[in-house]
Parts: C-alpha cells; sequence; structure tokens
C-alpha cells in the first residue's frame, strides 16, 4: 500500500514516520521546501532516539528515513492507495485541497483527514467521493501515541471504514469509531477539564506545579493537564475551544480568559518555548 501525507508540521511529518516505521512507503507533501527539510531531520532524530532505545543499528534508522519521499508537488501523490491530509485547520482550505485530491487521485484512493474537530463529511463532500473520505484523527506525539479516532462521515462506505481499521492495526495502533460530529470524542470530553484547570490556575487556588501534580497523583494521569495543554498548543487548544463552543452552544467549552491572553502574547506551548512552563 502506498501512502500519502499532506501536511510537513508536527502532525504530518509525525504520521509519515510512524508509517514509515511500519515499513510503508511513504510521500510526505508540503508546498514549502523549508518544512520539509525540517521535518526530515525531525524523523530523523526522533527515529534515532527510538530505535537507540530498542538497542537497534544506526541501520535501522536509516532505512526508515528512505522510505519517505519528500515532495513539493501535490501530483505525485495521485497514485496513492491512502492520503492522510494534515494542513492548517481552516475548513476553506481544506475544502479545496480534497476537491483538488478528488480529481486527480486514482478512483480506489481512500482520502482521510487528521482534522481534530471539522466535519469530515463536508471534506467528503467536496472530494466528490465522499464514500471514500474518513476521518483518520492522531494524536501527538504520533510515533508514541497508540489511539486513533476513525471517524465516519456521513456517506463513508463500511469498507472504507474497514479497511481505514486494518491500517490502524498494522501501525500498533488502535482504533475507536466515532460518528462525525464536533470534536469528535476524546477531545470532547478532555477539553472541559483542561478549561477548568486553567480557571483554577487563572484564580489563584494553587501553583501550576501543585495542579498538574494533584491531577497526576489524584487521577493516575501521567502529565498535568497545564503541562498537557502546553504540549497540545494553547493556539491548537483554543481553536477547539471555539469550534466546540460555537457548535454546541455549551458554556463548558469556553475560552477561558487566561488562554485567551497567553495565545495573545504568542505564548503557545512547547512549540513557542513558552506557554504555562517554560521550555528555553
Amino acid at each position: 500500500m502506498k501512502i500519502g501525507v499532506l501536511g510537513a508540521g508536527t502532525m504530518g511529518h509525525g504520521i509519515a514516520q510512524a508509517f514509515a516505521m511500519s515499513g510503508y512507503e511513504v510521500k510526505l507533501f508540503d508546498i514549502e521546501q523549508t518544512s520539509l527539510d525540517k521535518a526530515k531531520k525531525s524523523i530523523h532524530k526522533s527515529v534515532s532516539k527510538i530505535h537507540e532505545k530498542q538497542g537497534k543499528e544506526i541501520q535501522a534508522t536509516e532505512e526508515v528515513v528512505q522510505r519517505i519521499d519528500y515532495v513539493t508537488e501535490i501530483e505525485k501523490l495521485a497514485e496513492s492507495d491512502l492520503i492522510i491530509e494534515a494542513i492548517v485547520e481552516q475548513m476553506a482550505i481544506k475544502k479545496t485541497v480534497f476537491k483538488q485530491l478528488g480529481d486527480i487521485c486514482k478512483e480506489s484512493t481512500i482520502l482521510a483527514s487528521n482534522t481534530s474537530g471539522l466535519s469530515v463529511t463536508e471534506l467528503g463532500a467536496a472530494s466528490e467521493r465522499p464514500e471514500q473520505v474518513v476521518g483518520m484523527h492522531f494524536f501527538n506525539p504520533v510515533p508514541l501515541m497508540k489511539l486513533v479516532e476513525v471517524v465516519k462521515a456521513e456517506e463513508t462506505s463500511e469498507e472504507t471504514l474497514q479497511s481505514v481499521k486494518d491500517v490502524i492495526t498494522s501501525l500498533g495502533k488502535e482504533a475507536i469509531t466515532v460518528l462525525d460530529s464536533p470534536l469528535f470524542v476524546v477531545n470532547r470530553i478532555l477539553v472541559p477539564m483542561l478549561n477548568e484547570a486553567m480557571i483554577v490556575y487563572g484564580e489563584g487556588l494553587a501553583s501550576k506545579e501543585d495542579i498538574d501534580r494533584g491531577m497526576m497523583l489524584g487521577t493516575n494521569q501521567p502529565i498535568g493537564p497545564l503541562a498537557l495543554a502546553d504540549l497540545i498548543g494553547l493556539d491548537t487548544l483554543q481553536f477547539v475551544c471555539e469550534t466546540l463552543f460555537t457548535e454546541t452552544g455549551d458554556s463548558k467549552y469556553r475560552v477561558p480568559l487566561i488562554l485567551k491572553k497567553k495565545v495573545r502574547a504568542g505564548h503557545y506551548g512547547r512549540k513557542s518555548g513558552r506557554g504555562f512552563y517554560s521550555y528555553e
């Protein structure tokens, strides 16, 4: 099976790495060569670190990296059997891309989106092959996280759904099936907890360290909610909150004031070097 991945950002190159480490040949597309160059370095570093822990030879890392072809022409994905889109979370841009993929790809190609909450049904309609469009929501960091949410859109066929589940199993990951809805399942349950942690911190009820330590020790979570927010990306989290609040009108998805302030200041978490914690 030939794999195509659109977008060489954190999620995109993580998805490409996961497939390459499972033996798949991957074409990683981005319109910016600099993004591809950065992705290649990140993948090499990540695979090296994983292989070092596993006691594997350096050659094993090179073999994985060589399975990924870095391309700037979307037409080079046309012969892929499965394409996963992981570009910016803007519906208009995604719809344009899915329309283009629907036009250039072979008839049997399955088109998937890594969107964390936009309508997969709407993307399917844009592709003009809705029965072959599905959501594949990976979690960060992709090579390490076991879960993938498989999102069944209004017209996703059972054949498409099963094919994607089989692929996920081949990656050593596990799938849960959810219907197309705002933010799907995991984020919809997670966001209120993260919001409340930020509100508690903003009210000065406890230090960020104690909030995180309390949730880790009290609920057996591997990472505290404020540190997790930094890992997700505070700008991404704000977008998620806004999407949920707009779609549902439910106040538990409101954007906490402290989150707005940090995003306005450009403090996005780990990726910017500063969020609730400093990563300088």
